[in-house]
């Protein structure tokens, strides 16, 4: 199942030379990374030969912001070779990075319309589905944006409010139903839907009563439809802000402290009163099971991680950035996590500069965790 949000067969890279296309040494893939069990030794006779918990109840989800075609530039990634930012070699990469993973929900962040229809839905939709679609929502922040200023906002501020906020990001929600799920004798029957959300934040670093501002109106609707329906929850995207930041303790959290320095941003007061700023669904980042869990090769994947905002190191690595932008977020009342794609190595990417190199086409790597269904009592 694909959610993508915004706007294996050639494995050799090609040099043109006044019109003339040769074939040079084959392209590097993308070394493997492996799923790694968080709940304990017992897991480990779990996983099946492919690395993959062998169990009916567990499905992975997969989050990637894979770097638009628009923005590849050598402008941007001048330390990237321009043979490796080209679309027709850049697109072969990540669809055998996406595949390798297997992946039961992919969320795809910077996905370019006509890239998606033209080729990752023809290519992931080969690969089959272990979940049916049940109901869409589509977030458009500029929608919101009109209706803010529609209702709360002076006609004189309007036009301003409406340039501030209109930035052309959207969120996509789905309902999707379980095909796998034997729920046995307790409850016969019982349907399991799952709601996923993906989006991608505004990037821009001056706008953080923006970020703020998109990430709640997310959240407020996601809790809409928590108030209608009793229903798993996970929410993936690229939020361009860094751990400890408004947005992120806004999610992580459910709340934002009055006194946060990104607050000081709000020249719409949009963001007013503060104490509007929380959500109550029981939200936790994914991959701060690396600091929980226990188990072989944790320790690991604990070095790569930041005990004091429980999130990884990075998440985007360039020239000029490394920093933790993307995450995996579950409701813990009703999801567990069993494990997590491993981290990567700083050092090991510095050895091409930065993302994006020949071995990784994207600036930011993939996000994937394995969750489990948490049993519901009987009612």
């Amino acid at each position: 199942m694909s959610v993508t949000s915004y706007r294996r067969s050639d494995q050799k890279r090609c040099l043109e030379l006044d019109g003339v296309t040769s074939r040079v040494i084959p392209a590097p893939s993308p070394s493997p990374r492996h799923l790694i069990p968080v709940g304990g030794a017992d897991m480990m006779a779990q996983l099946d030969s492919d690395g993959r918990i062998s169990s009916s109840g567990t499905f992975t989800v997969l989050s990637y912001n894979i770097l638009s075609d628009t923005y590849a530039s050598s402008e941007l990634y001048s330390y990237c070779p321009s043979w490796a930012l080209s679309w027709p070699y850049r697109r072969q990469n990540l669809l055998r990075e996406i595949v390798g993973y297997r992946a039961d929900i992919v969320c795809l962040q910077e996905v370019q319309s006509d890239h998606f229809d033209d080729f990752f839905a023809p290519e992931l939709d080969k690969h089959g589905d272990r979940f049916s679609h049940v109901k869409k929502y589509e977030v458009e922040f500029n929608k919101a944006a009109q209706s803010l200023t529609e209702v709360a906002v002076q006609t004189t501020r309007k036009r301003a409010t409406l340039n501030r906020l209109v930035k052309d990001n959207v969120a996509l929600i789905v309902v999707l139903e379980a095909k796998f799920i034997n729920q046995g004798a307790n409850n016969p029957g019982k349907r399991q839907l799952l709601c996923v959300a993906n989006t991608h934040v505004n990037v821009q670093q001056e706008l953080k009563d923006v970020k703020i501002w998109q990430v709640h109106t997310l959240l407020k609707g996601l809790e809409k439809i928590a108030a209608s329906a009793d229903i798993p929850m996970l929410l993936c995207g690229d939020f361009n802000s860094v751990p400890g930041s408004a947005p992120h303790s806004l999610l992580a959290m459910g709340k934002v402290d009055p006194l946060h320095p990104d607050l000081v941003v709000d020249p719409l007061a949009i963001l007013r009163p503060y104490s509007k700023l929380t959500h109550q669904l029981p939200l936790v980042s994914a991959y701060a099971a690396f600091l929980r869990g226990v188990g072989l090769g944790l320790e690991q994947q604990r070095r790569r991680m930041d005990p004091t905002t429980n999130e990884p190191l990075f998440t985007n690595c360039t020239r000029d950035f490394i920093g933790t932008l993307d995450y995996i977020l579950y409701t813990a009342d009703s999801l567990t996590v069993e494990s997590l794609l491993e981290l990567l190595d700083e050092n090991s990417l510095r050895k091409d500069t930065a993302l994006p190199s020949p071995e990784w086409s994207s600036d930011h790597i993939a996000l994937l965790a394995e969750f489990r269904y948490v049993p519901r009592p009987r009612r």
